[in-house]
């Protein structure tokens, strides 16, 4: 053990790092969805939030026979049924999805239901069968106009399912998307009350891992610099809502949010019962503060020292830095 100040060297016994095939991010990077998806099949499904007109001159570009699918709310099995309806009337064999966490989910969904039959509730954890997903789903194509969760690099989609009152996950290396495309122009037109309320998901979701057990040097690079990009960027962010201006760096922080996905071991704000009201972005930034406030004096899970370390719901604590 290094002396008094210096820092422990990380070390992974064995960790997989699994992300989007693709991102593509930058201002701009939208216009670049026509020829991606020219190059992944040729009949479109597009998932969209509940106004499609928002993205009318991205979606009159696409170049390829398109139906439009709008998400108006948190997604659920039903609504999952009802894409699949429409993509398979379609003829889709190429999902896109446009939109924040929850328009991602529902075509992540989607793209999975249609490479591998059966309903949600075949593959559902907790309320479902919780079946393996055995095959690639059709290719998916995340496009956020949100910062939050960066549903657009994970690999699952979460699902409510109103008789059960609950919601559940759909989960598999196979529903990562096959290309992200992070242009922060598209953030620019969210609501500032969205803008805050997503920039505290994304925060919380970079702080969790790089205090989990189950961190890796991998992830630790992504959560350090999304930390950083987040915490010099909120403020400006939201800021910059409210004049309808893009920060050009603030997406990054929600695709690096969704990049450490494999540490999701240790998750007092995030992980809070999926059953609680109200859409899960506001539920984190409500629950952050109070969830950071509860700390104490704790030894190290990895480095048996002792620090302030936020305590966790479960698991050991990881002391920051270590």
């Amino acid at each position: 053990m290094g002396g008094r100040g210096e820092r422990p060297a990380v070390t992974a016994a064995g960790f997989e790092f699994a992300t989007a095939g693709r991102i593509m991010a930058g201002p701009g990077r939208a216009a670049g969805l026509p020829g991606v998806l020219a190059g992944l099949g040729s009949r479109v499904l597009v998932c969209t939030g509940a106004s499609p007109e928002r993205h009318a001159e991205l979606l009159a570009g696409l170049g390829l026979p398109a139906a439009v699918f709008p998400v108006g709310g948190e997604p659920t099995a039903e609504l999952a049924r009802a894409g699949v309806a429409v993509a398979r009337g379609h003829g889709a064999d190429v999902v896109a999805a446009i939109g924040g966490g929850s328009v991602i989910d529902t075509g992540k969904a989607v793209a999975m239901l249609l490479g591998n039959g059966g309903d949600p509730l075949d593959y559902l954890e907790v309320v479902g069968a919780g079946r393996k997903v055995t095959r690639p789903s059709v290719p998916c194509v995340a496009v956020p106009t949100t910062a939050g969760t960066g549903a657009e690099v994970t690999a699952n989609a979460v699902l409510a399912v109103p008789e059960h009152q609950v919601k559940a996950s759909l989960r598999s290396p196979l529903m990562l998307p096959r290309v992200a495309l992070v242009d922060p122009e598209l953030s620019a037109s969210c609501p500032p009350p969205v803008t805050a309320a997503s920039g505290m998901d994304a925060l919380t979701q970079c702080l969790e891992p790089f205090v989990s057990v189950r961190a890796n040097p991998v992830t630790d690079g992504l959560a350090r610099e999304g930390l950083r990009r987040a915490a010099a960027g909120l403020r400006a962010a939201y800021a910059a809502a409210r004049t309808a201006r893009p920060v050009r760096t603030w997406p990054c922080a929600a695709c690096w949010a969704g990049s450490r996905w494999p540490t999701r071991s240790w998750e007092p704000c995030t992980g809070w019962p999926a059953s609680s009201a109200g859409p899960r972005r506001c539920r984190t930034a409500r629950r952050a503060p109070r969830c950071w406030r509860r700390s104490s004096r704790r030894t190290c899970g990895r480095c048996g020292r002792g620090r302030r370390t936020s305590r966790p719901w479960t698991g050991t604590p990881r002391r920051p830095g270590c």
